[in-house]
């Protein structure tokens, strides 16, 4: 059993539309490395010098890694990691 990733739609075209992959389980920088040697050029785009990007929000089994240990939380087989980039914009009409 490997960790459920889950991906959001603007990054879909570098995993071939797939909505969600398998990773293996480690830390998420770990993961994130392991994605990026199946879909090269994924980590560039949610990660920079072993970090998770500033605008890009992982959850592990609905947990937000900022309250975990960031990208040294470890995954264990069965988790589900889900990649969500930040909105932001708007204003009052």
């Amino acid at each position: 059993m490997a960790v459920k990733v889950r991906i959001p739609t603007p990054l879909q075209r570098i995993t071939q539309g797939h909505e969600e992959v398998e990773g293996s389980a480690g830390t998420i920088i770990d993961l994130i490395n392991d994605l990026e040697k199946k879909y090269p050029g994924i980590a560039e785009r949610i990660s920079e010098e072993g970090k998770v990007r500033r605008f890009v929000n992982i959850y592990v089994n609905e947990e937000d890694i900022r309250f975990l240990q960031a990208e040294e939380t470890p995954l264990k087989d069965g988790d589900e990691v889900s990649i969500v980039p930040a909105i932001a914009g708007g204003g009052i009409i």
